[in-house]
């Protein structure tokens, strides 16, 4: 019998290119060749042009191809908390989001099932879903697969974790995983950006189309997030919009690892936001610190 997505028997869609044969074991993900999704609900606590007055319509997917150490969604990134789905229940719970209010779709590390998100959003498709589609990534994507969603995708969401720099790539394998992250993130971010162009929005100030990008400053590393806004402001996708958080608890396996178990310092944070002015980032949202 021919596999209904043939390409996970060598699966290569993510940079890990792991190779797994998710017909018979995990790749590096986590995740096997079945659909597999934690939760599905209106969230109010994404960016105002995302959650809007009714909330954006969040489908948490299971397992991704990072490994953070901080990650505040670990049960269901690292741990696969989450329970299988069909393409039809898929495509159910989004039609189930629009008619709840949602003003989008938005896909929460969708990667490792790349195709049945798609095979599911065009199931939807057909039976009535019109609201945007929100692809929301860690950006360690590989920017030919990006490539694929061009004409699918409404509204790109990545993180833009690390900077290109020695120190950062160091900063990036020890926390994430991932040495080359920048290298797969910033030509991802750029085709994303090229698809979409800068953030539309609608009469009423919600995204239809375009590419926001959110970093997260981490504690004692204020210098990468300052290479990380430098590196934006010379990239094809300047023109995206910012959404700088200052939002980091140390989650997971981050506590006993200084400076990570700690929050951020005002004098870490503002730094940062006074070089996205400084730089002319200022199209989007800097999430103040109390």
């Amino acid at each position: 019998m021919t596999p209904e997505f043939p390409e996970l028997a060598s699966c290569q869609i993510c940079p890990q290119l792991c190779g797994a044969n998710r017909f018979k074991s995990i790749g590096f993900c986590g995740a096997d060749h079945r659909l597999r999704i934690n939760l599905a609900q209106l969230h109010h606590g994404e960016e105002p042009v995302l959650s809007g007055s009714q909330g954006s319509g969040t489908i948490f997917f299971s397992h991704c191809n990072l490994r953070c150490v901080y990650c505040q969604n670990y049960p269901i990134s690292q741990q696969g908390w989450g329970a299988y789905s069909t393409l039809e229940e898929c495509s159910e719970l989004m039609l189930r989001l629009q008619t709840s209010g949602a003003h989008n779709i938005n896909l929460v590390s969708p990667t490792p099932y790349l195709r049945h998100v798609v095979d599911a959003l065009e199931i939807a498709a057909g039976q009535g879903l019109r609201i945007p589609f929100v692809y929301n990534t860690s950006a360690y994507e590989r920017a030919e697969v990006i490539a694929q969603l061009a004409g699918i995708v409404d509204v790109y969401l990545p993180d833009l974790k690390y900077g290109p720099s020695a120190t950062a790539r160091r900063l990036a394998l020890e926390l994430s995983g991932a040495g080359d992250y920048f290298d797969h993130a910033a030509p991802a971010i750029a085709e994303m950006f090229r698809q979409t162009g800068p953030l539309a929005v609608d009469g009423e100030g919600i995204a239809v189309r375009g590419t926001v990008i959110r970093h997260l400053v981490l504690p004692g590393n204020t210098a990468n997030s300052i290479e990380v806004l430098g590196a934006i402001a010379a990239s094809p996708f300047r023109g995206a919009w910012l959404s700088l958080m200052s939002q980091y608890f140390p989650a997971h396996r981050a506590p006993g690892r200084p400076p990570f178990d700690r929050r951020l310092h005002a004098g870490e944070w503002r730094p940062v936001r006074d070089e996205a002015l400084r730089l002319g980032l200022d199209d989007g949202w800097f999430q103040e610190m109390d």
